[in-house]
């Protein structure tokens, strides 16, 4: 499948994913009604996606669950195991980004969408040649680790520059969807036809509205540096860790501050399906929210030229935020899960005690 062939594959997904869900082939259909197993949606895809591969396909695709190469993610541009965007057909684009739409809300697909489409910006920026693969829309891979038709306990990943999304269910119940990446380069686009846009504005204003809500005093709590570090501090780590958490506590602010800080929250927690979303945030709540911490590093203006970094960070989860590349115009964030990343210890201990 050639490049170009490809980047009208990965644009054509974005206008027809959302009909592929609820206009599924007779074929498809029946497939599924011949797996003989009541499959959980995310499974029911998983299955629809390997059975549209070849063999060989399927061999680069599908790991064991308790291989390494599950923990071995990252957000840069680098050879990945998996099976790319590059290697598939419209067909099993679409399958695969079916998979996705059952575990993502609609902002956080179209996010996914339009990062992946940022390649084409990104190229032009850097003048690199239209053939160019190091910044390419389908240089984005897939791997299955388990069999979704069969396994209790299985997972799934998608990555590439700047997107990295780790599933794990157990029972046909999604128990992990982190760590969780994404990010933009450039965050805001500064010219050319895709000129103004501005892939995670969200997130980077409504820290900004929060930052800009606090007096004097809660500043000094919630500013721990007025230089931002060049990168999100957990990086890629297998398990990811803050210690000594600083900034200011949930309960130091304010009730309209409160509900700036939950908008916040919110932001990255519905980057998921909502009964996740839910899900996750009570969790949250059970911790307490009021154990929850802002903080700030950096410079305190918006705009490019302004490098800055925020973090909330919990009993349960630690998000993160920098924009500090390319003179700040370059976001990376994330979403990690301190008890459940990669499914947790827990379920680990399950599938080896299952003797898989």
């Amino acid at each position: 499948m050639n490049h170009i062939y490809c980047k009208q594959a990965v644009i054509l997904f974005v206008f027809l994913s959302q009909s592929f869900l609820s206009c599924q082939s007779q074929t498809d259909k029946k497939t599924l009604q011949n797996t003989g197993t009541n499959l959980s949606d995310m499974a029911k895809a998983a299955s629809v996606f390997l059975q549209s591969l070849s063999e060989t396909q399927k061999g680069k695709i599908q790991f064991g669950f308790n291989e390494e190469e599950r923990y071995n993610w990252h957000y840069i541009p680098r050879s990945r195991k998996g099976l790319t965007l590059n290697e598939m057909n419209d067909q099993q684009i679409k399958a695969a980004f079916a998979l996705l739409r059952t575990v993502l809300s609609d902002t956080g697909f179209n996010k996914a969408n339009s990062i992946i489409q940022l390649e084409n910006v990104l190229r032009e920026v850097e003048n690199r040649p239209a053939n160019d693969t190091h910044r390419d829309p389908g240089n984005y891979s897939f791997s299955i680790f388990g069999n979704p038709a069969t396994d209790a306990i299985w997972g799934w990943r998608l990555e590439g520059h700047h997107l990295s999304f780790n599933f794990s269910s157990e029972n046909n119940l999604l128990v992990s969807v982190t760590p969780g990446f994404f990010g933009s380069n450039p965050a805001v686009v500064l010219s050319g036809s895709e000129k103004g846009k501005y892939i995670l504005k969200d997130e980077a204003e409504l820290g900004f509205a929060l930052l800009h809500s606090l007096n004097k005093v809660q500043m000094d709590k919630a500013i721990i540096s007025n230089e931002a570090p060049g990168d999100i501090l957990t990086v890629a780590s297998r398990q990811a860790m803050i210690n000594d958490p600083k900034g200011i506590l949930y309960n130091e602010l304010e009730g309209p501050q409160q509900k700036i800080f939950l908008q916040l929250l919110s932001i990255y927690i519905h980057r998921y399906t909502r009964l996740f979303a839910e899900g996750m945030m009570k969790e949250i709540e059970v911790a307490d929210l009021n154990n929850l911490r802002f903080a700030w590093a950096g410079d305190q203006q918006p705009g490019i030229g302004h490098p800055h970094y925020y973090r909330i960070q919990g009993p349960t989860l630690i998000i993160e935020y920098d924009n500090t590349q390319n003179n700040a115009n370059h976001i990376h964030t994330v979403i990690r899960d301190l008890k459940n990343d990669f499914g947790g210890d827990e379920l680990l201990k399950h599938y080896k005690n299952d003797q898989h």
